[in-house]
């Protein structure tokens, strides 16, 4: 969205064409809908501007829930703003540490800013790009302890501020599309600047959940997060934000639960050994952290495989750190005699895990022929060092 469209959008005629226009519609025609927007009297910049977010709403109601319905987007804002349910968990720790005034430095679309303001902390969101900032301050209006300022991070004073959070830029727009930014370095702003901030301020920065573990600075607390199974973030903590003991945390969010694995520094890996009854896929926040280890001891398991994320045990366990499968049987490994094995059990739709192994699961299943009525699950890693294929269930 350029500024041309922004200051259409934002005017009277604008906002009530966007509360009026329906549901957005992948299916639906949209050359037709925006002839018949043309013919209501709508310039052709208006019409797209509205369409555009009516779009991004419809995307941004899984961050944002039925919220996203009285919000403003960009598409690389959307894409890198925090769920909301996270950015509430983000507030908390400012809250639970005394802290009264926090600046959000890069804050995008103002999801975190929200979330700040909703537990009555003053919040200075700042924003370097006119049109995204502009966005940020309409999301923003419902909270009198909130202001947002158009500058860049590097500029704002901070004197009174007691708590900083960055959520430096790691997309970019380019030919209309948004792009991952590869370069920690080229992040806005610097890694640099938001670890240094951390001699002066209570900070809190939000990264990418594959960001490299190297660049976490040591006496840091690092929490991976998992949000209903997707990995969505990595959040680094300093000062009174960080916890005294915890350097590596997992935190797991499905729907309106939450737990969460830490420890002072990543665990040591459990010993491995044969097969059990069930075998363990860690949460992805789990694996990240480095806890697996920690993981497989709190059930009684073990490793399947030296370095494999697989932890395997001999009894069933309901965790919010795994999925669980319950191992059927083993099938052979060569491709024609499983091909034999699936087709005996007349297994017409196959889930391919793999882990360890160099398969492309969408080309071996091509290649497997499935034909029957019956659905299945197959595991395809190591035991010990050596190729296993195995048939589960989930738990």
């Amino acid at each position: 969205m350029d500024r041309a469209e922004l200051v259409e959008l934002l005017s009277p005629e604008g906002l009530r064409l966007l509360d009026a226009v329906p549901e957005w519609d992948s299916k639906a025609d949209v050359v037709r809908t925006v002839a018949d927007l043309r013919k209501q009297g709508h310039s052709a910049t208006l019409v797209a501007a509205v369409l555009s977010q009516a779009r991004l709403r419809q995307r941004a109601r899984a961050k944002f829930g039925e919220f996203a319905d009285r919000m403003l987007f960009t598409e690389a804002g959307l894409e890198q703003a925090t769920r909301l349910k996270v950015a509430a968990l983000h507030a908390g720790r400012f809250a639970r540490a005394g802290i009264g005034q926090v600046a959000d430095l890069g804050c995008g679309i103002g999801g975190d800013a929200l979330a700040v303001a909703a537990v009555d902390i003053e919040v200075t969101a700042v924003e370097a790009d006119e049109v995204t900032a502009a966005i940020a301050a309409y999301n923003l209006t419902p909270f009198p302890r909130a202001r947002v300022l158009h500058a860049r991070a590097e500029e704002v004073p901070l004197g009174g501020i007691g708590g900083v959070w960055l959520d430096p830029a790691r997309r970019t727009t380019e030919g209309g599309r948004t792009v991952r930014i590869a370069d920690a370095s080229a992040y806005s702003p610097s890694l640099d600047f938001a670890f240094g901030l951390a001699e002066r301020h209570a900070v809190g920065v939000k990264l990418g959940p594959g960001t490299d573990r190297d660049l976490v600075p040591a006496g840091a607390e690092a929490q991976w997060v998992s949000v209903d199974g997707d990995l969505v973030e990595l959040a680094v903590w300093f000062g009174p934000l960080a916890r005294p003991g915890v350097g590596r945390a997992a935190l797991v969010v499905r729907g309106d639960h939450a737990a969460e694995l830490t420890a002072p520094a990543d665990s040591e890996d459990a010993e491995t050994g044969p097969l059990g009854d069930y075998l363990y896929e860690p949460d992805g926040a789990v694996i990240r952290a480095r806890l697996i280890g920690d993981f497989a001891r709190s059930i009684g398991g073990w490793m399947l495989s030296e370095g494999l994320a697989y932890v395997t045990a001999d009894r069933a366990v309901d965790s919010p750190f795994a999925r669980g499968f319950r191992v059927l049987e083993r099938l052979p490994n060569d491709e024609r005699h499983l091909r034999q094995a699936l087709a005996h059990r007349r297994i017409g739709a196959l889930e391919i895990k793999k882990r360890g192994v160099d398969i492309d699961p969408a080309s071996l299943r091509t290649r497997l022929k499935l034909r029957g009525e019956a659905s299945a699950t197959i595991v395809i890693t190591r035991e010990a060092g050596r190729r296993v294929t195995l048939l589960v269930e989930r738990l």
